[in-house]
């Protein structure tokens, strides 16, 4: 599949990885629809790049059914589904004052883990009435994991546990969806400029820098997005995790 070929939904589309992936698909003549909580952010996002924005909470059933939906019909069609829709949850197991709520560990895997599959498989109902394309392609889910599924640090139990289960989930799908024609990738990023590290101190964004191995720098959501493309692009990537990390591997602390 090509990149303006696509009709795309991404989740978190209104920021950070998500609205990278968005504008990467658009400046290569693709189709996308943004899903996301931040109406703000959102309507910006609408008037940068001249897509539609569906406010959609990943967690709802019903809501994730009825936006994929209206994607399809916006985009004509669907064939991709991006998947960057996720929270922090950070916490101590056995905080200062009291033990993790449990509430705080089950809303991050709703969000994360369960919020994903939602929308991988509502995406796939759809893609599986598609014609084949190429090698008999009907579409891809992509879905974000992060390094911390593989040496998740103290304080990300709950974090690490949801994007452990987007790498675990990720082969048993592909599996399941290739008689459909559907591929099933999950992108593990290592320490990516954002907002939040935006906000840091200096010596804390070199410190975060020196960590990584090479290149000795923090990963760019364009970088992300051209990973994302070349997923899309290559139809014998399916069923693995690639970690997109500079060969980061995160300390306990």
């Amino acid at each position: 599949m090509q990149l303006n070929q696509v009709k795309a939904l991404v989740t978190g589309g209104v920021s950070g990885l998500g609205l990278a992936v968005t504008r990467h698909i658009i400046a290569h003549g693709g189709k996308a629809v943004m899903m996301d909580v931040n109406d703000e952010a959102g309507a910006a996002a609408e008037a940068e790049l001249g897509v539609k924005y569906i406010r959609t909470d990943v967690t709802s059933e019903e809501g994730v059914i009825a936006s994929v939906k209206q994607a399809a019909e916006i985009n004509g069609g669907l064939n991709v589904a991006m998947n960057c829709a996720g929270i922090i949850g950070a916490g101590r197991v056995l905080g200062r004052e009291a033990p993790m709520p449990l509430s705080l560990f089950a809303t991050t895997i709703n969000v994360n883990l369960v919020g994903s599959f939602n929308v991988a498989k509502a995406a796939a109902d759809v893609m599986q009435h598609n014609d084949p394309m190429e090698d008999g392609e009907r579409g891809v889910i992509i879905n974000t994991a992060s390094v911390a599924a593989y040496e998740g640090q103290i304080g990300q139990a709950a974090y690490s546990a949801s994007k452990g289960g987007l790498v675990g989930m990720t082969l048993p799908m592909a599996r399941e969806l290739s008689r459909f024609g559907i591929r099933v990738m999950t992108i593990a990023p290592g320490i990516f400029w954002t907002p939040m590290v935006d906000g840091m101190p200096e010596h804390i964004q070199e410190s975060l820098s020196a960590s990584i191995p090479f290149p000795s720098r923090l990963g760019r959501s364009e970088e992300f997005a051209v990973l994302a493309g070349n997923i899309i692009e290559s139809p014998y990537l399916n069923g693995t995790t690639i970690r997109l990390d500079g060969a980061v591997r995160l300390a306990p602390k």
